[in-house]
């Protein structure tokens, strides 16, 4: 059981949370409801997860001896020891196998298999060598959450909103950005290139970012596409001041005492993990049942 509980952490399914992006063009589409479609995106957010997770084991068996001087990584599973370096490659062939069998099973046409292919590729780069190029690493990690986006629309065949993919490409570039600012203060040692960062660069840019997330979020909201679906007023910038309230939320929390890893920020604040789900209802809502009583 001990052993089953470090191969999970390996993997990292806290992770997991980042590859549910691949849900949004589903979501967003009022398609939610198609079985087939729902069953497909499904099986794309179980395979991306998989291929994440052999990204996540290859960095970890690379970065082993980085991530002993770390005082949060030093308790992964590789770097402690816990799992040896051969366990860690053969579930990551596993894994592969799986991702690339859903991938064919669903039917994915072949350009969502490159991007598959294109995650994996380019995150081994990022291990073996850009992750210590500034602006290239934080630019990789923000290419990594649109893979997700358009990963889970070619599956299903669906286009991607213009103002979608700019509010994700921003918040992306935020959310990286704001993980160095407080790598730079926790744990400066672990990364090579946290040398050629600093606050006051990271701040300005983090706050850019944030800045045109908002305004392309609302830019999204009053798309003529989605102000069709309702008569009159646009329901849905509704959801742009808890959007911000999002926002300000985790920023609050980056500026505090914290790690800047999006995922660790958002579990270990019960508010942020509330104020989404308020989110995700009111899209919900907006999108599938309101439409109902308005037509």
């Amino acid at each position: 059981m001990e052993k089953l509980k470090n191969y999970l952490k390996l993997i990292r399914i806290k992770h997991y949370l980042k590859n549910f992006l691949v849900f949004a063009p589903l979501l967003f589409s009022g398609n939610f409801f198609k079985v087939d479609y729902l069953l497909n995106t499904l099986l794309a957010f179980i395979a991306f997860s998989f291929i994440a997770s052999v990204v996540y084991i290859i960095n970890d068996i690379r970065d082993v001896e980085k991530d002993k001087l770390h005082p949060i990584k030093k308790n992964r599973p590789i770097a402690s020891g816990k799992v040896s370096t051969i366990e860690g490659i053969v579930l990551a062939i596993i894994l592969l196998v799986i991702a690339i069998s859903i991938n064919l099973w669903i039917h994915a046409s072949f350009f969502a298999f490159m991007l598959l292919l294109a995650y994996l590729f380019m995150n081994i780069a990022y291990s073996f060598g850009l992750k210590n190029i500034p602006i290239i690493d934080i630019l990789i990690l923000s290419i990594g959450f649109l893979l997700r986006v358009f990963y889970g629309a070619t599956t299903l065949e669906l286009n991607v909103s213009n103002w979608l993919y700019l509010t994700i490409l921003s918040i992306s570039f935020y959310l990286g950005l704001g993980k160095r600012r407080n790598e730079i203060d926790k744990s400066k040692d672990s990364r090579k290139v946290l040398a050629q960062y600093n606050r006051n660069f990271l701040d300005k840019n983090m706050y850019m970012c944030l800045g045109l997330t908002i305004m392309f979020y609302s830019l999204w909201c009053v798309d003529p596409i989605n102000s069709s679906r309702f008569s009159g007023i646009n329901y849905l910038l509704l959801t742009v001041p808890i959007v911000m309230i999002i926002c300000m939320k985790y920023s609050l929390d980056i500026e505090g005492d914290s790690f800047g890893d999006p995922v660790d920020v958002v579990f270990s604040d019960k508010t942020i993990l509330v104020l989404v789900a308020i989110y995700a209802l009111f899209i919900f809502l907006l999108l599938y049942i309101f439409p109902i009583f308005i037509h």
